[in-house]
This record gives structure tokens, sequence and C-alpha cells, in this order.
């Protein structure tokens, strides 16, 4: 099945949002909560999965494309925005946090990405959303944000989305980069990726990097956010500790809302 062709434009610098044009019957599905606004005419539709099973592979088909991503802690339903107007019509996703939303080609990209479970934002109706089982021990075990990814598989363009700033980084053949797991978002399907624990005592208890890290192998393209979400929250929730426990600036708007976060 072909992906709907779409064209979109991306606004904004540090919380940015993506506006897609649609042509007259053309639908793009997107994540549960990522809906910010859209022109009259355009039909909402929550469906089964990611919508890109066919009316013949029956209720089976669906419930299986559905479970995949309750697997990936995922809802099990999407929303599909269809163009039922004449001319073009206009509907528009925000970003969840702030960051950079990643537009992707899978054309050019030979067909998939892996993603974090998380980063889906929206794509053209056709674009698979499944998941990416690992084949290794070690990613299952150690692979924190990175165990059970997600794979965006089609012809049309997806976009996700990454906290703090984002870097693209092609690998040779052969070429090794390591990378914080959680500040790995998304890889193409040649790189060779599996988890390697951090080398030396020391550096595992005191380093504070936590003791594994990702290894990806080359050939291939791979997408690194700056700012995992797990890590802002992280920060945010051991500052409004401190502040609410009458730490420097209890007065300030900081030290209300860390009162306000601990029940004072």
């Amino acid at each position: 099945m072909s992906a709907h062709e779409i064209d979109y434009h991306i606004h904004g610098e540090e919380m940015q949002f993506v506006e897609i044009e649609l042509d007259p019957m053309e639908t793009v599905i997107a994540e549960a909560g990522s809906f910010m606004m859209m022109d009259d005419g355009i039909e909402m539709a929550t469906i089964f999965g990611d919508g890109s099973q066919s009316d013949t592979s029956g209720l089976w088909g669906k419930l299986l494309s559905a479970g995949k991503r309750l697997i990936t802690g995922e809802s099990l339903f999407m929303t599909a925005y269809t163009h039922a107007a004449a001319g073009k019509k206009r509907v528009s996703f925000a970003a969840p946090y702030p960051g950079k939303i990643i537009p992707l080609d899978l054309s050019t990209l030979e067909g998939k990405i892996i993603c974090q479970k998380d980063a889906f934002l929206c794509a053209a109706k056709g674009v698979a959303v499944g998941i990416e089982f690992s084949q290794k021990l070690g990613r299952g075990f150690f692979g924190g944000e990175g165990f059970i990814m997600q794979k965006l598989e089609g012809d049309g363009m997806a976009f996700v989305h990454a906290g703090g700033s984002i870097i693209e980084k092609k690998l040779e053949l052969g070429e090794v980069l390591k990378i914080d797991t959680g500040c790995l978002v998304a890889f193409t399907r040649d790189i060779d990726y599996d988890i390697e624990m951090v080398r030396g005592v020391r550096n595992m208890i005191f380093g504070g990097e936590g003791i594994f890290f990702a290894r990806l192998e080359g050939p291939g393209t791979v997408w690194i956010q700056s700012l995992p979400f797990s890590r802002l929250a992280d920060r945010v929730l051991q500052a409004s500790r401190h502040y609410g426990k009458g730490g420097k600036d209890e007065g300030s708007i900081l030290g209300t809302l860390g009162n306000l976060l601990d029940g004072n």
C-alpha cells in the first residue's frame, strides 16, 4: 500500500508544530494528544492501530496492528484526519515538550526507520507503525528507553519528535558511535545496534551517567537528542523537592511550584 503524498511545514524554534497540507481524500494519522488545530472540512476518525491494514485484512489483522502499539506502551487507537472537502486543507500537530520535529521521508530511507517508542508524532496514511523487538539479550535487560523500539515502514512522510537540539550523524561502514541510551532517537535499518557496559568500577559507581550506553555501528544514519524527556523530568523533580523543602529562593515562583508539587 502506497502512503498518501502530503505537504508540510514545520513552525517554531524550540516549541514546534508541524502543519500538514492535505488534498481531497488525503489522510494523515497521529498519536492521541498531538492534535493542535485543523481547517473546516477535515474529518476525524478513531482507528485501531495505525490504519495501514487494508479492509481485506479482517478483524484479526486490525487487532494485531493495534496490539503491537499496546506492547510499546501506546494507546490501542490512533486518530486519522481526512480531507473530505474541496481545495486544500491544513491540520497541525504540536510537539509535547521543547525540542525539534524531525521529518523523515521513508521513500529515501530504504522504507524503514527504527525510533524510540515515544518519538512518533504523525505520518501519512499508509505508513505502518510497528514494534522492533531486540534480538540480543543485552538490549532487553539493560537498554532502558531502547529496549522495545518502534519501526516506521512505508514510502511516505513520517514525523518524530525529540528533546533539546537534534544532530543527524551519518556513519560509514564499520564506524562506531557510543550514545547515552536516552539520547538515541532513531536510526536507519542497516545500523547494527547493541548495549555496552561502561568500563571501570569508578565510572559505573561515581560517573553519574549510568552503567550502559548504546553502541551503533554503520553504515547508516543516526538521529540524536541532547535532552531526553526522562532527563528533563528528573531535573524538574529534583528542583521541586529542593525548593519546596526550604531551599534557597523558597519565596520565588519555583519555590511556590515546588510546594504545590509536594502537596504543601
